[in-house]
């Protein structure tokens, strides 16, 4: 009856500890999530809005920690309306078909900079393992990540057999998160 009990014990145990992770939901309004691209020699700026997801962090416990994020292709701006109507067509982002851009986490790790996420970015209907590192700021009760990568188009679909336009472009990542 004893072995019964402790086991029980320790189950709602680990069980109460896995529930008290920290979960955090990205704020659209105070994250930016922006890239640069060059077209025709030219460095081309460009964000995305309608930030959602759920952010699990706590830098103590790693293992439990995951990002599982989204924005909407359609949200793209350039700051030229013609550019941001031809990249939601077919030959670029095929926002009608697929509205969503995704990043879900599978490993975060300690680094000496700060943190390493690895997980699978996706894109239109191609999916990339990528590595994004990054820094996380405690910030009133959430966090502040910070974090950039440098991404290829063309594994992604992005932009066809363009030749005018670069193949890799830069994303920054300024992610607010509060509980």
């Amino acid at each position: 009856m004893k072995s019964i009990k402790f086991t029980l014990f320790l189950f709602v145990l680990l069980a109460v500890n896995h529930v008290s992770a920290q979960i955090y939901t990205p704020s659209d309004k105070e994250s930016v999530v922006k890239f640069t691209i060059k077209n025709f020699g030219f460095g081309v700026n460009g964000s995305f809005k309608n930030l959602k997801g759920t952010i699990i962090f706590d830098p103590a416990k790693l293992a439990d920690a995951s990002f599982k994020v989204t924005v909407d292709a359609a949200t793209i701006n350039t700051g030229n309306n013609s550019r941001d109507g031809h990249l939601k067509k077919e030959e670029y982002f095929d926002v009608a078909k697929y509205p969503m851009i995704s990043f879900t986490s599978n490993k975060i790790e300690k680094t000496a900079q700060g943190y390493l996420v690895t997980g699978v970015f996706t894109i239109r209907d191609k999916s990339k393992m990528v590595m994004i590192p990054f820094t996380a700021v405690p910030q009133n009760g959430g966090y502040l990540f910070n974090g950039k990568v440098q991404l290829n188009r063309r594994d992604f679909g992005v932009g066809g057999s363009s030749m005018v336009l670069s193949d890799n472009l830069n994303l920054m990542l300024i992610v607010k998160a509060q509980k």
